[in-house]
């Protein structure tokens, strides 16, 4: 028996010892990682962070990894490569070095949460095998290198709550496996290029972009869901192409500089379109009526437009609208019974307007309307109901 055990100990020591001989990371990787902490502020690394356990007398890959490399990578079945880089927000500060480019295997690279500056290496390029590309919110500027389009595999891009700055790349299109495009409060200035065909939820809210929203930015975007772009400074119309894109769930085009929108009615009577937002812009004319043969509608704002003419009565006999900002236009006439009979469902405000009888017990009719010559002097005469 004692010889049977010491027999299968020497056997499962030697076995282990070639795991650990077979289990080496590729130098590459090793360099690249070595490249990659050094490029941080020692000062930023805390003892108890993911950082403070990479110690390359071990190796990286090596399992287990009981007291070194605890947290931050992950490796590939046979431990050769490191597939995912995500580190803790634990305060880092630093540049991301061109030698990240090194990390070929790389899936996953997420730095969010912490204080790297200094721009996007233009070596991120080299990453073909990546899928999700998180740097969001630290302190990153200049441009958006036009080599991250390269990223052919890509699902995921944020960059949001940054500093960057310039156009965006021409050839983002060519990104075509994104799915989600987060680049946020940043500063962003210029057009939208055309739009990676595959995306789902496009977010670029509280930069300087502006010009038009042209249907060439969104050709073949058959299966967006998601449009964030308020905060910018986008012109002009609003065609009707644009509210007819299939997928289409949310849209926010707030705090623009829009002047007219055109609204057709959903083929067939269908669409999924949940929530709009336009408000704060500069757009004239009437309250678009065909937003109301959107079928499943919830929440429209129009707020603090340049709205006139009246309420049509078929936003008030719409049931799935919950809530209605119309507020801070110069809307004459008397608002629908409806939204007030019973204390109906329909949460938000149709203040500030022109509007006559509009009960100033009812929360909707908050705040009180204009001044009678202010709603004279926009309309030029007394305002026809």
């Amino acid at each position: 028996m004692f010889s049977l055990f010491h027999f299968f100990f020497s056997f499962f020591l030697l076995y282990t010892n070639n795991l650990l001989a077979l289990a080496l990371t590729s130098p590459q990787d090793i360099s690249a990682l070595k490249a990659f902490k050094a490029s941080i502020k020692p000062s930023s690394i805390q003892p108890f962070s993911c950082l403070a356990s990479w110690d390359f007398t071990a190796d990286p890959c090596a399992f287990p990894r009981r007291t070194h490399f605890t947290c931050g990578i992950v490796c590939s079945s046979d431990s050769t490569r490191v597939t995912q880089l995500t580190l803790d927000p634990a305060g880092y500060s630093g540049q991301l070095t061109p030698l990240i480019s090194q990390l070929t295997s790389l899936t996953m690279l997420d730095l969010s949460d912490n204080y790297f500056f200094g721009s996007v290496p233009s070596s991120i390029s080299s990453l073909v095998n990546l899928q999700t590309l998180n740097l969001r919110s630290n302190s990153f500027s200049g441009s958006l290198p036009e080599s991250i389009t390269k990223l052919k595999s890509l699902h995921s891009l944020d960059l949001a709550h940054n500093y960057l700055s310039g156009y965006l790349p021409k050839s983002m299109n060519l990104m075509s496996s994104l799915g989600r495009l987060d680049i946020s409060y940043n500063k962003l200035t210029g057009p939208l290029p055309r739009l990676p065909y595959n995306l789902r939820e496009l977010a670029l809210k509280a930069n300087s972009l502006s010009g038009l929203l042209s249907k060439s930015s969104f050709d073949r975007l058959t299966q967006l869901e998601v449009v964030e772009l308020g905060e910018n400074s986008f012109t002009g119309t609003l065609e009707s192409w644009f509210f007819l894109l299939p997928a289409l769930q949310q849209v926010d085009l707030a705090n623009n500089s829009l002047t007219r929108v055109e609204i057709s009615r959903p083929a067939n009577g269908e669409s999924d379109l949940v929530a709009v937002d336009l408000g704060f812009n500069k757009i004239e004319g009437n309250v678009p009526a065909n937003f109301a043969a959107y079928p499943l509608l919830s929440s429209l704002s129009l707020r603090y437009n340049r709205l006139r003419g009246a309420i049509l009565l078929e936003f008030s006999q719409k049931k799935s609208l919950r809530r209605l900002f119309l507020d801070g236009n110069f809307l004459i006439g008397k608002p629908p019974p409806a939204f007030f009979n019973g204390g109906g469902p329909v949460a938000g405000s149709l203040g500030d307007n022109c509007l006559q009888a509009c009960p100033g017990s009812s929360q909707l009719c908050t705040p009180s309307q204009k001044p009678s010559s202010m709603c004279k002097q926009a309309y030029g005469g007394k305002p026809r109901s």
